[in-house]
């Protein structure tokens, strides 16, 4: 073991510590308001996010769409693999910050169509991210964990052990999946969709009032895309390390 990855398995730990620790004053108080902000949109918008949330799955698990072109990337040190990620989470900050400028700057029937577009630049990132660190997409066991770590970056905080759990375990829980992804009947995926229209904090509602939804638009996609960027490479992170140690 090398000293980065002394150091990475230092920072993995401290994630995890701060991932479950119990929600604060201020993060209580977010929730709160966000509860409040969420009652008052118009359903029409929850509907949308609803229906977005169920096509990306469907087109992540069932589809190769969205998997990069070219073979996953191999022979790269850990240290290399985490520079190019950085990389990748600027660019990809920017793209969704960029989108969401664009229609914060519609008010609320743009605004509601950045929630679909934003997710797609989450997955798009996500499967490059993957590819990043030599896992391959084309295998539907792949597609079915970025949608873990999709869930795991916007959980509530009672869901995020048993999916940190999945995620650190996944050689085993891998190996009790189906051979088809279209046996995966038993995932409760109308959760997956309730957890993530629950998560989306009042930033994002916000980009939906008249006058400061550019700049609040730009403001909220890029620090989502931070979000998912971090949980995102720490998840690979384990996972490379795992298949390090494990062969």
């Amino acid at each position: 073991m090398d000293l980065y990855e002394k150091q990475v398995r230092l920072e993995i730990q401290r994630w995890k510590r701060e991932l479950l620790q119990p929600a604060g004053i201020l993060e209580r108080t977010s929730k709160k308001v966000q509860n409040r902000i969420n009652a008052v949109i118009p359903e029409k918008v929850h509907q949308t996010i609803t229906a977005a949330v169920k096509a990306i799955v469907k087109s992540t698990l069932l589809g190769i769409e969205l998997v990069p072109k070219g073979q996953p990337q191999h022979g790269l040190s850990l240290k290399q693999r985490d520079q190019k990620a950085r990389e990748l989470i600027s660019r990809y900050k920017k793209i969704a910050a960029a989108e969401g400028a664009g229609t914060g700057a519609g008010g609320i029937l743009a605004g509601m169509a950045d929630f679909p577009a934003l997710i797609a630049i989450k997955m798009k990132f996500l499967f490059e991210l993957a590819h990043l660190y030599g896992f391959d997409t084309r295998d539907y066991r792949e597609r079915l964990f970025l949608l873990y770590v999709f869930q795991l970056a916007f959980s509530s905080q009672e869901k995020r052990p048993e999916l940190l759990e999945t995620i650190v375990h996944w050689r085993r829980h891998a190996e009790t999946l189906p051979p088809s992804e279209r046996s995966l009947n038993h995932i409760d995926w109308e959760q997956f969709q309730r957890e993530y229209r629950d998560s989306i904090d009042f930033r994002k509602m916000l980009q939906l009032l008249p006058g400061i939804g550019a700049v609040v638009g730009a403001w909220a996609n890029y620090g989502l895309l931070e979000d998912l960027g971090k949980t995102g490479m720490n998840c690979f992170r384990i996972r490379h390390i795992d298949c390090l140690y494990q062969g």
